[in-house]
């Protein structure tokens, strides 16, 4: 009787925990799936002198927005960065864009970098991603658009891409830097033991990769820990015109700097 109370009492108390861990997880996730960098508004993000900051309101909130621009460019690079740090580290690397005759536009989401507010829901976050292109869409009528992500920023950027399609203004490549199939799906690969009703970040990117229109581009390290390649090859083989890059020795984090993903990225634009 007593070693049945008290296994009863054990499985009470690891029931609790649990369902403590769990309902953390519900309304603190965003300390996990975002780590945002401040950046203080006196530290330039860029000082090439092309380039420029400013902002973007949004309902609640200011978007710090960096855009490096050509005299007389083809077209926009339209990216969306990951889920770390802030403009400073992704708004770099720009002589590819320059070579190419390519204007790049990125931003901070909310409470990162320069931007203020926080981020409080998935529909929250692409409708600023959206709200961010449509200050600049007028500027790149008839012009070669890209919509690009990386990372987090890739379910982001399909989804606009798709809700660009899908309002007659597909853009001319969508390209995916190491891309998931489904948030949801990510979590339920590192975190098995959590619901999947918990995530309020489901970021379905293979529902509207299915529905992209134009070639599509993804690249992918062989040796992501984080995202495995997997993801990119489900995508790839739900898309109408999907070409895979696999970058043989990159992983998560460095598979930017290999020149695979440089020349893949050239070769890209000289195309459009």
């Amino acid at each position: 009787m007593v070693y049945a109370i008290f296994s009863a009492s054990v499985l009470l108390a690891i029931g609790a925990i649990y369902a403590g861990a769990v309902s953390w997880l519900y309304f603190r996730q965003e300390r996990l799936l975002f780590e945002p960098d401040a950046l203080p508004h006196d530290d330039p993000i860029c000082t090439d002198p092309d380039t420029r900051e400013f902002f973007v309101d949004v309902p609640g909130a200011r978007l710090s927005v960096a855009q490096m621009t050509r005299p007389d460019s083809r077209g926009v690079f339209f990216f969306l960065h990951g889920n770390s740090g802030n403009l400073k580290k992704w708004f770099v690397d720009l002589d590819a864009f320059r070579q190419a005759n390519f204007d790049v536009v990125m931003f901070d989401y909310r409470g990162f970098g320069k931007s203020s507010g926080r981020i409080e829901s998935e529909e929250q976050l692409r409708a600023d991603v959206a709200a961010v292109w449509a200050h600049f869409a007028p500027a790149y009528q008839g012009k070669r658009v890209v919509i690009s992500g990386q990372s987090l920023g890739t379910g982001l950027a399909a989804g606009l891409a798709a809700q660009l399609g899908a309002e007659g203004h597909a853009p001319d490549l969508t390209l995916l830097v190491s891309p998931y199939s489904s948030m949801r799906a990510l979590a339920a690969e590192l975190y098995p033991w959590v619901p999947q009703q918990v995530l309020r970040y489901p970021l379905h990117t293979l529902e509207h990769a299915a529905k992209l229109l134009g070639p599509v581009m993804l690249i992918h390290g062989e040796k992501d820990e984080l995202i495995p390649i997997h993801h990119s090859e489900t995508l790839c083989k739900s898309m109408r015109s999907a070409e895979l890059v696999r970058v043989d020795g990159a992983g998560h984090s460095d598979v930017h700097q290999f020149p695979t993903v440089r020349k893949a990225l050239a070769s890209a634009l000289g195309r459009l």
